[in-house]
């Protein structure tokens, strides 16, 4: 992934320092640091300090008295805290930010987050409580789950006009993709900044070896042996999620390499799992177990557990999702918008059975029935999927715009938006079932089995495949 250009350091303080200032951080009237303690604090210069705290004051946020300092806008405050107010549910890390920003002073948000594992569950339990949120961000892959149980508004009723306009712009993908038959085939739900499946990989370890990023898995077995020559013990060339204590993570990245060779796990029909695709993707994990490239502990990792050992230099390539950038900030303590000089991130290879495809995943923004104020919650919808706000939140954090338009808008500046555009028009999503969480366990069961040798890849595929039937009520297509 080529970096993009980053926003100015100005902008990303005001922006922290606003969202400070909103969570009530320093009082109705409190005094905010000094210019000098800012810069202490951020690491920056005067000047990005002092043009952030002036365009504050410029905006009426903060008051500004010589010799005394920077005290926030009772007034300012007291405006926000009267503003209708929408409550919204998703998960932990920076979507409440993004979308306290989004709003501006048009909305006050009452946000309730929760650990990504958990947040499924406790949307199903707010409903049943009947306390369900006016907006919710929520896993993609549930959306049939909840269409199903009739929890969700369907987008039309609540601004035909503006559904006019997603049609027009939105990508290919996210188009049809929650438009189900429950619902007299209206979307549900709209893609939030989306995310990819791909290789990640340590720019420094690959120069090292003289290799390029890996175009098919021949490639990247060959790069993972070279790599895995003369690796220091407890340095691992290839590393993934690849058991159920990762839970859909591991799921997404295996999913990736099925597309990625021409595999299917479901249609709306028939479970097409068990074919020669995905037994040939079992068998290339297991090979590369067998050549020391992928450590068969893969199976214990913890949905962040890969992105860790590369950004610790244990590994020097692992498979997952681009969201992933934020776990390599985090544990690298670089900047969101610096994480792409250090680590490079292409499309899965492509497997023999090929072409390559692209998986497309993340989260999307919808609405529940029981909303109380739904008018609220599409006003936010709408501020959160705007153009402009798309592509600073893209820019900033290496997500997709589900948008053409913004997409395109980025596309001269961002190699890696560029990149992805063409591969985004004929992208695969998750297979779409109210059940997709049960059929998430029994793909993350059959990788662990094949990776722990208690199933050959043939009989794992087919165990699956038999399983998932009984789960969906759709038969078994089998070449």
């Amino acid at each position: 992934m080529e970096p993009a250009p980053p926003l100015p350091a100005y902008y990303r303080l005001k922006r922290r320092l606003l969202g400070d200032i909103e969570a009530g951080h320093y009082g109705p009237a409190g005094r905010l640091p000094t210019e000098h303690e800012l810069c202490a604090a951020y690491g920056l210069s005067r000047t990005p300090v002092a043009r952030a705290l002036s365009e504050l004051a410029a905006e009426g946020v903060v008051v500004r008295h010589r010799r005394r300092g920077t005290f926030v806008n009772p007034g300012w405050v007291a405006a926000l805290q009267a503003a209708p107010k929408v409550s919204v549910m998703a998960s932990e890390g920076g979507w409440a930010g993004q979308l306290r920003e989004a709003a501006g002073n048009d909305l006050r948000l009452e946000i309730t987050t929760a650990p990504f594992g958990d947040l499924r569950v406790m949307f199903r339990r707010a409903i049943a409580e009947g306390r369900g949120p006016d907006l919710a961000i929520v896993d993609s892959v549930w959306v049939a789950e909840f269409a199903e149980s009739h929890m969700l508004t369907p987008i039309a009723e609540l601004d035909p006009d503006w559904t006019a306009e997603h049609d027009a712009d939105f990508l290919p993908p996210f188009v049809g993709a929650y438009r189900l038959d429950g619902d007299g085939g209206r979307s549900v739900a709209v893609q939030a900044p989306a995310d990819v499946a791909g290789l990640w990989y340590d720019r420094e370890a690959l120069a090292a070896a003289g290799a390029e990023p890996p175009r098919t898995w021949r490639d990247l077995r060959a790069l993972g042996r070279r790599l895995a020559e003369g690796a220091p013990r407890g340095r691992h060339a290839l590393v993934l999620p690849g058991g159920p204590a990762a839970g859909e993570t591991a799921t997404y990245a295996l999913v990736a390499l099925l597309v990625a060779n021409g595999a299917t796990v479901l249609t709306p029909e028939t479970v097409t799992l068990d074919g020669p695709a995905a037994v040939e993707t079992l068998r290339f994990l297991r090979r590369l177990v067998d050549d020391g490239v992928l450590p068969s502990e893969v199976v214990t990792y913890d949905r962040d557990r890969a992105a860790r050992l590369l950004a610790a230099g244990r590994a020097g390539m692992f498979l997952g999702g681009s969201y992933q950038a934020e776990t390599l900030a985090e544990e690298t303590g670089t900047p969101l918008a610096e994480v792409a000089g250090r680590f490079g991130f292409v499309p899965v290879p492509a497997g023999p059975y090929g072409p390559p495809r692209i998986l497309c995943g993340g989260m999307v923004y919808c609405v529940p029935r029981q909303a109380r104020h739904p008018e609220l919650a599409m006003r936010l919808l709408r501020a959160a999927t705007a153009p402009k706000w798309l592509e600073e939140v893209c820019r900033e954090t290496g997500q997709l715009p589900p948008r053409r338009s913004v997409l395109d808008a980025l596309a001269p500046v961002s190699a890696f938006h560029a990149g992805t555009a063409a591969l985004l028009e004929h992208a695969v999503m998750r297979p779409p079932v109210p059940a997709y969480a049960l059929v998430s366990a029994q793909l993350q069961a059959m990788v662990e089995g094949v990776l722990t040798r208690r199933w050959s890849p043939a009989a794992a595929v087919a165990l699956a495949a038999d399983r998932i039937s009984a789960i969906t009520g759709r038969p078994v297509v089998r070449p």
